[in-house]
């Protein structure tokens, strides 16, 4: 694996500018490869690893620059928990780690940094000094990867019996009545739409 210097020159290309999420996800990210055995998740082992992030923050895209996973190749996987935590899983040993940044890590760059005077600068030694302890709570987890979320080609695809619009992958509901649905019209969706004249 890269260096931490390297991989966030990286992680600042992806995510358009540097800050301390950026840093804690890429320690989160190269903690989690190392405890999976992973060593080369961007290249040999592009097809070994697969990362559930918990929040769309910046961290987010830090642990996407480090570990190559994408939301495009299904091997990153979004779960809206607001959380600066992620899973990380070997897919070949079903070895997975969660990993949680403390809340007591927040802390440490006041506590120990106080007196600089810039809020940035602080967070950055405090994340680039601190241990994986003294940042992460860190726990062995099992969890199954079903056919219908692996990546590759999508493995169904049905058309919603009321807007005709496909549905990959076994997101569709089947109804009482045996009528297939997409979630959205089946209990409500993210948006309204807006009748046009």
């Amino acid at each position: 694996m890269q260096s931490l210097d390297e991989i966030l020159v990286e992680c600042e290309r992806l995510h358009g500018h540097m800050c301390a999420g950026q840093l804690l996800g890429a320690r989160m990210a190269v903690l989690g490869c190392q405890l999976i055995g992973v060593e080369d998740p961007r290249g040999a082992d592009r097809k070994k690893v697969i990362v559930w992030v918990e929040i769309d923050r910046c961290m987010a895209d830090a642990v996407g620059a480090v570990t190559g996973a994408r939301l495009g190749k299904r091997s990153l996987k979004y779960v809206d928990y607001g959380k600066v935590a992620a899973t990380f899983l070997n897919t070949e040993t079903k070895k997975a780690v969660r990993i949680v940044a403390l809340e007591s890590s927040r802390a440490l760059a006041d506590e120990r940094y106080g007196s600089i005077a810039n809020k940035r600068e602080r967070q950055f030694r405090a994340y680039s000094e601190a241990t994986n302890e003294e940042l992460f709570k860190i726990e062995a987890v099992a969890l199954e990867l079903g056919e219908m979320d692996s990546p590759g080609s999508p493995r169904s695809r049905v058309i919603c019996s009321v807007c005709s619009e496909g549905v990959n992958d076994g997101r569709e509901v089947v109804r009482a009545d045996g009528t297939v649905v997409c979630r959205g019209c089946d209990s409500g969706a993210y948006y309204q739409r807006i009748e046009t004249t």
